[in-house]
């Protein structure tokens, strides 16, 4: 199989804004996308989800990686295998509230969104098998967010204010620390809230590992 270029949204918005079409069936060809977007997502230290569209195919399976949060010691778990999603719908959502967000498609930018902490799901597994899955807490913010990229929705959709997002840069001893965005070179003038997208800095490069609940992981 082989690890893919995600699509970048300062480069190519239009890929990432195209809703993507249900599977018919879970051909070979499917099963060698999801292990296209499990290699990719392998290869990002710091990612915790990759939709489809993010690879430039407009089908709807997505990859997460579950069950990564602390255990009630504080000690992180040991995620499982990553799951595959192929034409999930949400039946049920609920418990939103806000939480850490990023995006593999947006390097180095970072945010606080609303979303479901509940959410329940119907879908085909990568065996072409029906089921229904309920996920919670963090798990359902990173199942949601990937959902949305397959209708073309992307999380700067979902942040209220631009104080809302900011970066991680490494400061002059090497610790990581948060900035907030400034103005910067967002090739486009504007988006649906009220602020542009001329606000957006994604200038500094990504840090995963420190901070966050998520320790600045995307998806």
């Amino acid at each position: 199989m082989a690890v893919r270029e995600i699509v970048q949204y300062r480069e190519n918005e239009a890929v990432l804004r195209k809703k993507s079409q249900p599977v018919k069936h879970v051909t070979r060809q499917v099963k060698k996308l999801v292990q296209d977007l499990k290699d990719t997502l392998n290869d990002c230290a710091d990612g915790i989800g990759l939709a489809a569209p993010q690879i430039g195919v407009h089908s709807r399976v997505v990859v997460v990686q579950l069950g990564g949060e602390q255990d009630d010691e504080g000690n992180a778990r040991e995620p499982p295998p990553l799951t595959a999603l192929i034409n999930p719908q949400i039946v049920e959502a609920g418990d939103e509230k806000k939480d850490f967000d990023g995006c593999l498609s947006f390097p180095g930018l970072y945010g606080e969104t609303v979303r479901p902490h509940r959410l329940r799901v119907t879908g085909l597994d990568e065996a072409g098998e029906h089921f229904e899955r309920l996920f919670e807490g963090f798990d359902a913010v990173v199942v949601h967010h990937e959902i949305d990229h397959l209708d073309g929705v992307l999380f700067i959709d979902h942040v209220e204010s631009v104080e809302d997002l900011y970066q991680v840069c490494e400061d002059e001893n090497g610790q990581l620390v948060r900035e907030p965005v400034t103005d910067s070179t967002f090739p486009t003038a504007c988006c649906t809230k009220k602020w542009s997208r001329a606000h957006f800095n994604v200038g500094c490069s990504p840090a995963a590992g420190e901070g966050g609940k998520e320790g600045f992981h995307r998806h």
